[in-house]
């Protein structure tokens, strides 16, 4: 039995498994299935979250897995309009959509203004970068249909993120993918490293000396972004940033190592925790991740489940290993399960080859320009005290050789 009371903060709703397109390095194992979920299963889901005591003071709820815009905008006019009705008043909430941008039209534009939904597309950068892995069913490019959907975007005033897994290719073109964000208007960007999960193996990982390429990348992207300042949000740099310098008092959640921080619930209903990656995968230890069904448990009765217990006692040991071994842990907080398990073979695992990428190399970089701002300031400092002490020996500004001002 666990004894902290969660603290939800993200539901992960999948709407159907099924996408329209078939990238190359996608882990879901169901992306074939048409299953939608049923109204009264969003209905039940947000009775259930809104009642729990478990949400405090907001909640973001993601609609991800497959291509959410393969359902029409319908769909997700009744779904919102079910939340909003059981939606304490005193509760903020903010819907996000994933997409790969190829559903994309003026009306779903105007629907993402009306309900004030975060919108995130999934682009590689230049086409080729792009088309190398995210082809149709045909084995076509989709770079030109994803472009289609963030000029719409753009055309109709919705803000919007882009995610760009990085290949190969990518790490070493940082100058190509400025210039390709910066020519399309794309000012807020996130970067997913290709990695291993599921059933798909990275060739990136595979290739060796990822961590390597991948700061060399993200140090220049930064670097030549910032000279050109066209790039709002990097998040790598700019979400790293209140995590590396926060108060004292600040503490520092990682909610995919906490029962019911993060929920996720597939199209019929079947619930799991911890990282969303885990829902639809298989392990016949741990119950395939699956802690309940929102028609038929309690959060309760989940939270107190045999495959929570499991996942919660094997995740934690691995939090407190890396507690004890690892000098990066202020900042990250245990890591991400889905990836240590799929990359060590268990929860309990320490560091990752993931992990050394998203947590190590940006807080390494922030952490090194922020040595060389120190040192550039202590620098200013002491040549004003320099030029001050010549004033004051010869009595005179500027004479004893230090410039004036």
């Amino acid at each position: 039995m666990l004894d902290s009371v969660p603290l939800l903060e993200t539901v992960v709703v999948q709407p159907t498994p099924f996408c329209n397109i078939n990238c190359r390095y996608c882990y879901l194992p169901d992306r074939n299935d048409k299953t939608v979920m049923a109204q009264s299963t969003v209905a039940a889901l947000f009775e259930k979250v809104f009642s729990s005591g478990w949400v405090k003071e907001g909640l973001t709820v993601i609609w991800h897995a497959g291509e959410p815009l393969v359902l029409p905008i319908s769909y997700y006019e009744a779904a919102f309009t079910t939340v909003e009705a059981l939606r304490p008043c005193n509760l903020q909430l903010r819907h996000s959509i994933q997409t790969n941008g190829m559903l994309i039209t003026a009306a779903w534009c105007d629907f993402f203004k009306t309900r004030n939904v975060n919108v995130g597309v999934s682009i590689d950068g230049p086409q080729t970068m792009h088309d190398a892995h995210r082809i149709t069913r045909s084995g076509r490019g989709t770079f030109e249909r994803t472009l289609a959907g963030i000029r719409m975007l753009r055309q109709h005033k919705v803000p919007f993120h882009v995610i760009s897994v990085l290949s190969e290719a990518a790490m070493e073109a940082p100058q190509e993918m400025l210039d390709f964000y910066v020519s399309e208007g794309i000012e807020d960007i996130c970067f997913n490293v290709e990695e291993s999960e599921g059933s798909h193996v990275s060739g990136l990982f595979a290739a060796g000396d990822a961590q390597g390429r991948f700061k060399r990348f993200l140090e220049a992207f930064w670097q030549i972004s910032r000279r050109g300042r066209q790039i709002r949000f990097i998040r790598e740099v700019d979400g790293m940033l209140p995590r590396v310098f926060r108060s004292n008092e600040t503490s520092m959640r990682n909610s995919q190592v906490e029962p019911f921080g993060m929920m996720s619930v597939d199209c019929h209903g079947n619930v799991s925790s911890f990282s969303p990656e885990l829902l639809g995968l298989k392990n016949g230890k741990y119950g395939d991740f699956i802690v309940g069904n929102i028609h038929t448990d309690s959060l309760e009765s989940m939270r107190n489940s045999r495959a929570m217990t499991a996942m919660a006692r094997d995740i934690a040991l691995g939090v407190e290993a890396c507690r004890s071994n690892c000098e990066y842990f202020s900042v990250c907080g245990g890591g991400a399960p889905v990836n240590k398990l799929a990359e060590t073979g268990s929860f309990s695992g320490t560091r990752t080859s993931f992990c050394s990428l998203t947590q190590m190399v940006p807080i390494d970089l922030i952490l090194d320009a922020f040595d060389r701002l120190k040192d550039r300031e202590r620098d200013d400092y002491q040549w004003a005290s320099d030029a001050m002490a010549g004033r004051v020996e010869s009595g005179l500004p500027g004479e004893s050789g230090a410039p004036s001002r």
